[in-house]
Formats: structure tokens, C-alpha cells, sequence
């Protein structure tokens, strides 16, 4: 961002997001479940984004990262330069935003923002909706994964599953989590991940705004996610834990990765253990 603006925070309330509207080093993308959704009406300048598009979309796991390449291909359709100041939301509380800003951490473009609740806060707080499509000037954004150590892979997660300074946040609901559902080789966990379902971040009440903080830290905390671990996060494609990289990273916790392969890739392996 130019040194005239403000710096926008982490998390991003619709009243404050209203204020830059317009704002050229400002990039707000728009990457929702439906995207129907998009056209129905979304916050004025935002850009389309297919959540397709954040992921490999092949091979054994189609949920895990694209290639740099790929990745440099989105990038530059969006418009992306390294000045810009991305705000991404969706319509769904987090999951695919969540999953945008982790990939802009992964190759180390670090300015981004959370709208707050996504389309629904903005909708809920009176804010401006608009049906017309905005088409970014493309850019030459070179990607690489200048950041790897947001993610881990499989193999290094399957030697530490024995470290006491690593915690493993299941995102997935309680019947994925205890092995009573899904569509994978393998049901159950990865041994001794601990269970905070993607849903428990949102504040319904809020109009899907993340909880309060005070209350997310005290429920992370009595099931051993401490600021003093390194936090790994995941779910079944890296979607849902999305939105709980984000909130780690929100609520203060330094050392927070994800696990891309996720379930798909956990569950589906010869090689990998699991609990029920």
C-alpha cells in the first residue's frame, strides 16, 4: 500500500472496508461457494475468483497447492502487483477467503485482509451490493512458494506426530473426526489431533463474523492449541481450514501452518495412521 493510506488490518469490518472503497492499491476478490452469488451482488469493485482455481485441481490430490506456475497465471488475471492490498471474502464465513490468504502467505505476499464476516456482514450492516462484473487490468505476477513453511507436507508431518510442541487442529465436524463418516479409504484422525469444528469459529449471531476472540482462545486452549505450539490445521481439502488458519493467525498465534494433502490425502495414503 502507498505510505498516504492507512494499513488495514488483519480482519476487516464492513464499515471500514466502505471507507476504501475504490482505493487503487486495493484488490478485493470475491471467492464464493456459488458463483451465482457473485452475480446476485457483491461489494462494489470486487473481482470473481472460482475457489477452483486454489487448488491443483489433479493427481492424487486435487485439493493440494497449484504450481507456481498456475498460481502466476491467477495472479496476474487478478491484477495482482506486489504493491497491492488484497481483501478477500465469500459467502460461507471463511473457508475459501481463508484459503486465498494462505496461498498470497505461501507466496509470501503478505498484504491481505479478511472481510469480516464475508457478504452477509456487508449485506446485514446496510453496505452497498453491486450486480455489475469488474474486470481486473491483468499483471505479470511472477509466483513462487517464497513462504513454505505455511504449509507442511504429509511426509514431515507423519515423522513429528510424536512432538509435544506440535498440535494438530481437526477442522472437520465431530462425525468426520471420530471416523463415523466421509468418503476416504480411511475414517478417523491423525493421532492425537484434537477436534474444533470449522463451524465453532463462526459467530451466527454476528451474521458469520468470527467469535469473539476472548471465547476462541479459552475454547482452543482446553483442547491443548496454545500459542506456544506450532499449530498445524486441516480438513478434508484444506477449505474448511481456511477459515481456521485464519483465525490463529487473528487471534495472535505466531506459529500456525496448514496441511494442504488434508484428509484427502491423509486418509487415502497406505503409509499414514489414523485413530477412531
Amino acid at each position: 500500500m502507498s505510505s498516504e493510506q492507512p494499513q488495514l488490518p488483519l480482519i476487516l469490518e464492513p464499515s471500514t472496508l466502505a471507507e476504501h472503497l475504490g482505493a487503487d492499491d486495493i484488490l478485493i476478490v470475491d471467492v464464493p461457494l456459488k458463483a451465482e452469488n457473485y452475480r446476485q451482488g457483491h461489494v462494489p469493485g470486487a473481482v470473481f475468483l472460482d475457489h477452483r482455481r486454489l487448488l491443483a485441481g489433479s493427481g492424487d490430490v486435487p485439493n493440494d497447492v497449484p504450481s507456481e506456475a498456475a498460481l502466476g497465471e491467477l495472479f496476474s488475471a487478478l491484477g495482482l502487483s506486489p504493491d497491492t492490498h488484497v481483501v478477500a471474502y465469500d459467502d460461507e464465513g471463511g473457508g475459501w477467503a481463508g484459503r486465498l490468504l494462505w496461498t498470497l502467505e505461501l507466496i509470501g505476499h503478505r498484504r491481505y485482509s479478511y472481510l469480516n464476516g464475508g457478504i452477509h456482514a456487508w449485506r446485514a450492516d446496510g453496505q452497498p451490493v453491486s450486480t455489475e462484473e469488474t474486470r481486473p487490468a491483468p499483471s505479470d505476477y511472477e509466483a513462487a512458494y517464497l513462504n513454505p513453511q505455511v504449509q507442511i507436507r504429509h511426509q514431515e508431518l507423519l515423522e513429528r506426530l510424536d512432538e509435544r510442541e506440535l498440535a494438530v487442529w481437526d477442522a472437520r465436524s465431530p462425525e468426520e473426526y471420530r471416523g463415523e463418516k466421509g468418503n476416504n479409504r480411511k475414517l478417523g484422525h491423525i493421532p492425537g489431533a484434537v477436534n474444533f469444528d470449522w463451524l465453532d469459529v463462526m459467530d451466527r449471531q454476528r451474521d458469520l463474523r468470527l467469535r469473539d476472540y476472548a471465547e476462541l482462545v479459552h475454547d482452543l486452549e482446553i483442547r491443548g492449541l496454545t500459542p506456544d505450539k506450532e499449530i498445524v490445521t486441516h480438513c478434508q481439502s484444506h477449505h474448511r481450514s481456511g477459515l481456521t488458519w485464519l483465525a490463529a493467525k487473528a487471534l495472535g498465534y505466531d506459529n500456525v501452518r496448514a496441511y494442504p494433502g488434508s484428509w484427502q490425502e491423509w486418509g487415502n495414503r497406505d503409509d499414514t495412521p489414523v485413530e477412531r
